[in-house]
Order: C-alpha cells, then sequence, then structure tokens
C-alpha cells in the first residue's frame, strides 16, 4: 500500500523592498518644505503628543485644533489631568465623542502619574500597558516624543501604502500585508519625523479620492500609480447595513424651570454622561408616572452610532412642583451647560427647544 504525503504547506516568501531607504529619503525631504504646523507639534513633549494621539483617533485634525488648546489650557501637565474630577474631563470632552477615549484619557493619566512618576514610558511595548493606548497610538508617541523606530500604522499611511506597493486585497484582510511593509519602510533615523510625513501625506496628498500623484514625493516609486489603480486602492469589503432601533426622550420640566437629568452607568455606551429619561431602544423605565402630565412631541431626532442608527421621538412633559423622581435630579436649564452632555443628548434638547443650537 503506497501512503500518500500530504504536501507541505508553502511558506509566503518574505516581503523584500528595494532600495527602502530612497523612500524615506524622498518623503522627509518633503517633509521639511511642507510639514502641517500643528499645535501638538510645537515641542513634542510626551503628553502632548499623547493626548492629542488620544483626540485625533476617529476624529479630523480641524476638530482637534480647538479641543487639543482648550484640553492644554485646563490641563497643562499630565499630573493636571490625573487630579481632575472625571466629570470636568467628559465636560470638556463634550461634542468629540468616541466617550471611551476621555475615561482612559483620564485612567491613563493617573497610571502614568501613580506607576511612572509622572514620566511616559519611552517605549512602545511599555506605552502599550497603559489604558487606551493600542499599537498605533504607542507607536506614534514612541517615534515622535522619543524617536523610537516604531512603526506607525493609520488608515493614512494604510492608504499610502496600499498605493505604493498595489496591495489589492481589500481592507481589513491587506492589514497584515500592510504592515509588513511599513516595517520595511521605517527608517532607524528621524522615525518621528517619518512617522508625521507619512501621516501629512495621506492627509494632503495621497487622499480617499482624487490623489494628487502630481505633487506627490514618492510618484515615481508609486506601483499603483504606474498601473492607473491609485484612484481604486485601497479597496474595502463591502460594510454591513447599520442595524436601526428606535425609542423616545422625555424632556421633563418644573415650574422652576429645572430639568430631570440622569447620570448613565460608570460602563457601557455614553458612560458617566448625563441624559434625559428616554424608553425603547435601552427599555429604561421612566423615573415618574406621565400619566396625566402636559405633553408635547416635537418630532424625531436621527443619532448614528459606530454599531447603529438611533431614531428618538422627543417629546417635553410639564412637570408640577414638588415631584420626586425615582432617580436623577432636577437641574436649572440656565446651568445645563455645566453637565457633560453627549451629542445624541443636545440633539434631544435642541429639538425641544430647550438648549439652542
Amino acid at each position: 500500500m503506497t501512503t500518500l504525503k500530504r504536501p507541505k504547506t508553502a511558506k509566503k516568501a518574505p516581503i523584500k523592498v528595494k532600495n527602502a531607504a530612497d523612500y524615506s529619503a524622498q518623503l522627509l525631504a518633503w517633509f521639511d518644505t511642507h510639514k502641517r504646523d500643528l499645535p501638538w507639534r510645537r515641542g513634542r513633549s510626551p503628553y502632548s503628543v499623547w493626548l492629542a494621539e488620544i483626540m485625533l483617533q476617529q476624529t479630523t485634525v480641524a476638530t482637534v485644533k480647538d479641543y487639543y488648546k482648550r484640553f492644554l489650557a485646563q490641563f497643562p501637565s499630565v499630573e493636571a489631568l490625573a487630579n481632575a474630577p472625571l466629570e470636568d474631563v467628559l465636560h470638556l470632552w463634550q461634542g468629540l465623542g468616541y466617550y471611551s477615549r476621555a475615561r482612559n484619557l483620564h485612567k491613563c493619566a493617573q497610571a502614568v502619574v501613580q506607576d511612572h512618576g509622572g514620566n511616559f514610558p519611552k517605549t512602545a511595548a511599555e506605552l502599550q500597558k497603559l489604558p487606551g493606548i493600542g499599537p498605533y497610538t504607542s507607536a506614534a508617541i514612541a517615534s515622535i516624543a522619543f524617536n523610537e523606530a516604531a512603526t506607525v500604522v493609520d488608515g493614512n499611511v494604510e492608504r499610502v501604502i496600499s498605493r505604493l506597493f498595489a496591495i489589492e486585497t481589500p481592507l481589513p484582510d491587506s492589514r497584515p500585508e500592510i504592515r509588513n511593509y511599513a516595517e520595511k519602510l521605517t527608517p532607524n533615523e528621524r522615525a518621528g519625523d517619518y512617522a508625521e510625513s507619512m501621516m501629512d501625506l495621506g492627509a494632503t496628498i495621497c487622499t480617499p479620492k482624487s490623489p494628487k500623484c502630481l505633487l506627490c514625493p514618492l510618484h515615481d516609486l508609486c506601483t499603483a500609480r504606474d498601473k492607473g489603480l491609485e484612484a481604486e486602492l485601497p479597496r474595502k469589503k463591502p460594510k454591513a447595513k447599520r442595524p436601526e432601533k428606535h425609542g423616545a426622550a422625555y424632556c421633563i420640566i418644573n415650574e422652576k424651570q429645572q430639568i430631570l437629568l440622569r447620570r448613565r452607568p460608570n460602563k457601557g455606551l455614553l458612560a458617566h454622561l448625563w441624559e434625559v429619561p428616554h424608553t425603547g431602544w435601552e427599555h429604561d423605565d421612566l423615573p415618574i408616572d406621565i400619566k396625566g402630565l402636559d405633553q408635547q412631541n416635537h418630532g424625531p431626532i436621527v443619532h448614528v452610532f459606530t454599531h447603529f442608527k438611533l431614531t428618538l421621538e422627543v417629546h417635553t412633559i410639564t412637570a408640577p412642583n414638588g415631584l420626586n423622581p425615582e432617580q436623577g435630579e432636577w437641574v436649572n436649564v440656565a446651568d445645563l451647560h455645566t453637565k457633560p452632555l453627549p451629542t445624541l443628548m443636545k440633539k434631544v434638547l435642541q429639538q425641544a427647544g430647550v438648549l439652542t443650537a
């Protein structure tokens, strides 16, 4: 009897890049002339780099600039941020979204102060042990603040690498290949400048639509341009349809012009932020019996979260003085600005006419 041998699985050949130094040399020469003037690049302290990188996650540079300046004015050091109440941090974060970033920002500042004497670790490996710091952020801080030759890969870098090497595998499946190429190109010298130059190239030249190839310092090295694929890459898998949820939100206001607010749980969606009572989408019960009270329907608002789309019918309810809710507290309408409110609740309050846009 002949025994059939199972064929060996072919090993994937290691990625090779000819003249890798040419990429970084040409890119850095371009960066020295065309780099963006951004507030967090003035000094490059670990604290300022970390603060900016956390804010820039899922957010545009244009939006972050003012938030960054306000944060730095109120919390000029990691110690100041660590010692601040979480409520103050969340309040200053209003409008940036993805509030887990703000909570992790606070936790991370406390960890740096308590466990590291107020000094950020200098390597990507150690930085990644801190709350809210993942592979990208740790590499960005290590390279920009400490000049470690850490490979930084964000959405801009993914797009640049995909085009440079004409990677046609759709994202996210192409990410291991993209990282391999990115590691080959990361230089040992001027690692921080190189990381920022890749970000700038993706943000200003190698843009998602209509890339400015004639202005690109790497146009003579770009495989996608040679093949006429620059506008098609990177490819992405079709997104699954976002689920939809529906509910109702109630702005309950008494005769003293106080509105009923409650704080959300310390974990989960919009944790630790304040909200008006609502029903439906989270199956919450109202903290008061609204039967017999004057109500007015102001129509729906729509808010899109990362994983679902939410439609809320907005109501105002006039409550008599002396009404004691089962949960929450009465807040003067004029003092609403003192509470950290998520964008969703600002939309609700604006729809009800309680807040102005």
